[in-house]
């Protein structure tokens, strides 16, 4: 508890000297002996060095604006001479944090400097407190008088990222507790509120945290309502704070109605009906999503914008460099930004120098042999294309040009992706395209098989046979004396089944120019050394006729012919992978399907509810995230269409696999595994369960941190909810579970397995789905896409040929040069070196990460001794896990995550240092 003492800042209330009366001391020694053992957390007063399980946002760079200001004493009050039953009247004083931009454009500047010169006529910065208490006379909350932010004008130029400004209030012994704090913001220009922190109560510093943008009142002329970190369920608000509560949240929902501003703070719900540009041609038009029963989807935050020319239906477009909404709370921060500035400018050369190369050439650029993929890392585009002296002499672009050449080609080279670094040909090798499928960076649609041959569900009179091509004589040589029945009851058989996801699109998929495709199906055979080995490939075609030969089985080579079409049996495997990685495990579950949470917390959930205060780490970043997917990444002609297999039927199977395969309650790690058949139910195991492949690195790793995550939760909801009815009568949060389902996934709100909130459990399963999704499972999903993809042979995101059979005649030129024919079959220059851009910013951690475990403000979330500790408990248990997953990379017996050039699995190791490490478990979605 000594930890807990000086996290929330006991000794604060000592060291306060802004009480004004003696009457007021009196009061505060009496406090302090009733409330020895009450704490309060502190965002002001927190010591670094003591918080090693909690990392508090980055000190300023630069010194932060010393406090001046000395509240003056009322020297004409004292104890003896007021009545006890005569309110006494004493000044507290509000130490308020604001946080500056470091870089502020050349209107940010001028808006300063006028806010700063219209302080002396009124146009300043006002509080007012509002107690928890009701006046009896007014029978509204009470308030203090309205005091002004001091010395604006003066701190105008301190060079600081945090300036603490002081303000007086005068208050009287009945006042209360402050349980709120309005601010009206008079001047030009918004500002950060970070922190307010109120001294001079008896009951010890209040701590407002803030962390809020508040708008300037000419154009948000309401008040701005901050609460205390309190927490409080509905039921238990402070009578002066109810209607407060409740008006915050009306604010927040907004009116459904017109264009959302970039300043607002409005939370709404809509379709994906952007996706589309029908105003540039027929070409780009794409269907909605969500909100009919041939397309669902998750609902996303609503923008109000108008319709296009063409499509009332559908919504206009708005184009980079312009923002697209979201809630200004939401908005990155500036570091954030600078990374992806950063990130920016090196996707801009990376695309610009293929996209000149491929302009001035007849054709499209493509690899040739592998060292044309090697010297995208050795040498960069310019040096390996000689591109130097005939392009750049025709640049249009000065400004380019001249940061081309100052930069000494090392923004035109990409790092060598990890997948290379350690062994450049482990990508070639059965056992690591096996290891990829445990241990890569989509190890979650691996499957124990339960039956051979497979059979589809796919409604035959449409998509022709059920029945796979597999027979028993493909794989029989391959499992070690065993028969097919023998393999299956012995756990010895998985299976990646990409048929049922991929067919229904095929045909359109292979009319795509530039675009061709199989529904794969692939074998594996657990090896005696615990690793897997492909020992048969299914590749299906849509069936042109009751003869055609649509179904196609490829085994391990025998010979050189053999081994290149395995290849590329491979590269199809990898390609059709990397596309449910994409739009169902990576876009749709972690991304899409929790955006609906995200917007009913903010709308339901007030700012004072305890689980609100759980989730919102959670939330960071993630509306922001998908709002720049559907600017740059998902929509029509976008990144994910011009660099993956599918296409601009990409969205559509996205959609697809919500309807078909998406289920929440199998969203938790545990439940995913057993659906798959990757594990068993054993009460006897530490997680309830046993994994059916002792060395599967994301779930043994990952059933740590879901163990930790659920245990941490547990105690938090046990602490604010003893009872079961506290829940079912807790109308905050029912009403955020409710339109979670029955408007952000209002598509599916009729299905029979969304769990019911009615008792503990349910509570925290479904708070612990969330956070793991936002959290370690995006972490599994997400930061290895450079580490794994950037190296485009071992994991190609789009496929151009088909694999040759003899009667074809691509089949000579196959024989005469098979490595051409490959390299060929996979992405080109332009497309590769794109992807490759798009993944390193994906992969790469901003300076400003929090990650599990951690958190940047810890008065944030609770004012609660007893959670502050058990989150200090979590917190260990994190690094804990972090040393064990340590241990395991270490383990020679460990095959899939130990040897001679195997990668370490390290995606769900909890810390990361800033950049693209291949590991690091951030709290939220927010790459």
């Amino acid at each position: 508890m000594a930890l807990v003492n000086e996290i929330m800042g006991s000794s604060c209330v000592e060291r306060s000297s802004f009480v004004s009366s003696s009457f007021s001391k009196v009061l505060l020694r009496q406090s302090l002996q009733q409330k020895q053992n009450r704490f309060f957390v502190s965002p002001v007063f927190v010591p670094l060095e003591n918080t090693r399980f909690v990392r508090l946002r980055k000190a300023a760079k630069f010194p932060v604006a010393a406090i001046s200001e000395d509240l003056m004493k009322d020297s004409s009050s004292s104890s003896s001479s007021v009545p006890a039953e005569k309110p006494v009247k004493f000044k507290v004083r509000a130490v308020v944090t604001v946080r500056n931009k470091i870089k502020e454009d050349f209107k940010e500047t001028i808006f300063k400097h006028l806010d700063a010169l219209t302080e002396m006529i009124g146009r300043n910065v006002v509080l007012e407190l509002v107690s928890t208490e009701i006046d009896p006379k007014t029978k509204a909350a009470k308030k203090s008088n309205e005091a002004v932010l001091k010395d604006w004008s003066k701190k105008s130029n301190v060079k600081a990222e945090r300036v603490n400004y002081t303000a007086e209030f005068i208050v009287d012994s009945s006042f209360g507790e402050p349980g709120a704090i309005t601010v009206t913001n008079k001047h030009q220009k918004e500002l950060f509120l970070e922190s307010i922190t109120i001294e001079g109560f008896a009951s010890g510093p209040v701590h407002f945290p803030c962390n809020s943008w508040v708008q300037a009142r000419k154009d948000h002329p309401g008040k701005r309502i901050f609460f205390s970190n309190k927490p409080y369920l509905p039921g238990d608000t402070p009578a002066g704070l109810r209607l407060l509560r409740e008006k915050e949240l009306r604010n927040l929902r907004g009116d459904c109605k017109g264009v959302r501003n970039l300043c607002d703070r409005i939370y709404d719900y809509d379709t994906y009906n952007d996706l589309g540009n029908p105003d540039k041609g027929v070409e780009l038009v794409r269907p909605t999503l969500g909100g009919s029963e041939m397309y669902p989807y998750p609902r996303r935050c609503r923008t109000g914008r108008a319709p296009s020319d063409t499509d009332m239906y559908a919504e206009s477009r708005v184009e980079k460099p312009l923002p697209m909404y979201v809630p200004r709370d939401e908005r990155f921060e500036e570091s954030k930004q600078n990374t992806f500035s950063v990130k920016r400018l090196k996707a801009v050369l990376h695309n610009l120098i293929p996209s000149l190369k491929a302009s001035l050439s007849a054709n499209n650029q493509d690899f040739n042999e592998f060292s044309d993929v090697d010297g995208l890392y050795s040498e960069g585009l310019l040096i390996k294309f000689g591109l130097q002296d005939d392009v750049l002499k025709r640049l249009p672009l000065p400004n380019v040009v001249s940061k081309i050449q100052e930069s000494s080609q090392g923004l035109l080279k990409y790092d060598t992706p990890k997948i290379i670094s350690k062994d450049k040909f482990a990508w070639l090798r059965d056992d690591e395209f096996g290891r990829q499928a445990l241990a890569g960076i989509n190890p979650v649609n691996i499957e124990r098989l339960k039956v051979f041959p497979p059979v589809s569900k796919l409604d035959p009179e449409i998509y022709g046979p059920q029945e796979s091509a597999l027979k028993e004589e493909h794989i029989l040589s391959q499992l070690n004396g065993m028969t097919v029945q023998q393999a299956i009851e012995e756990n010895k058989l998985f299976i990646i089944d990409y048929h049922d996801v991929y067919l229904p699109f095929l045909e359109g998929i292979n009319a795509l120019d530039g675009r061709k495709s199989y529904a794969t199906r692939t074998i594996f055979f657990l090896t005696s050394l615990g690793t897997l080995k492909p020992v048969a490939i299914e590749l299906s075609l849509p069936p042109a006729g009751p003869s055609s030969r649509s179904k196609r089985v490829v085994t391990p080579p025998i010979d050189a012919t053999t081994n290149w079409i395995w290849q590329l049996a491979k590269a199809h495997v990898c390609s059709n992978d990397a596309g449910v990685h994409q739009l169902v495990n990576h876009w749709l579950r972690t991304h899409a399907c929790l955006e609906p949470f995200i917007l009913a917390a903010h709308r339901q959930l007030s700012a004072m509810h305890p689980i609100f205060k759980l989730l919102d780490p959670h939330m960071r970043y993630t509306l922001e995230i998908n709002a720049l997917a559907r600017q740059s990444l998902i929509h029509a002609d976008g990144i994910i269409e011009s660099s993956f297999t599918p296409g601009r039927y990409s969205m559509e199977i996205s959609s697809a696999a919500y309807k078909n395969f998406w289920r929440f309650d199998m969203d938790s790690l545990p439940a995913d595994l057993i659906r798959r058949g990757m594990a068993v139910p054993d009460p006897t195991q530490p997680h309830g369960l046993k994994l059916v492949m002792e060395d599967y690195p994301y779930a043994s790793d990952g059933l740590l941190i879901w163990s930790a995550i659920e245990n941490w939760v547990r105690t938090y909801v046990n602490h604010y909810y003893p009872h079961s009815s506290l829940i079912c009568n807790d109308k905050e949060l029912q009403a955020w579970y409710s339109e979670s389902i029955n408007v952000g996934h209002a598509d599916l709100r009729h299905e029979s397995w969304w769990p019911t909130l009615n008792n503990s459990e349910n509570l925290v399963s479904i708070i612990s789905i969330l956070i793991w999704n936002a959290s370690a499972q995006h972490a599994a999903l997400n930061f290895g896409q450079y580490p794994y993809g950037g190296y485009v042979p071992n994991r190609p995101p789009l496929m151009r040929r088909l694999i040759p059979q003899e009667s074809d005649p691509e089949y000579t030129s196959f024989l005469a040069d098979p490595q051409k024919y490959f390299l060929n079959a996979l992405p080109s220059l332009l497309q590769a070196t794109k992807f490759m851009a798009v993944v390193d910013t994906l992969s790469t951690h901003s300076p400003d990460e929090e990650y599990l475990g951690e958190r940047q403000q810890p008065s944030i979330w609770s004012g609660d001794a007893e959670i502050i500790e058990a989150f200090y408990d979590f917190s260990a248990k994190i690094r804990q896990i972090e040393k064990v997953i340590d241990s395991r990379n270490c383990d020679r017996t460990l095959r899939n995550r130990c040897g001679a050039g195997v990668l370490p699995y390290e995606l769900l190791a909890p810390s990361s240092e800033p950049g693209v490490t291949c590991r690091g478990v951030p709290n939220s979605v927010s790459t």
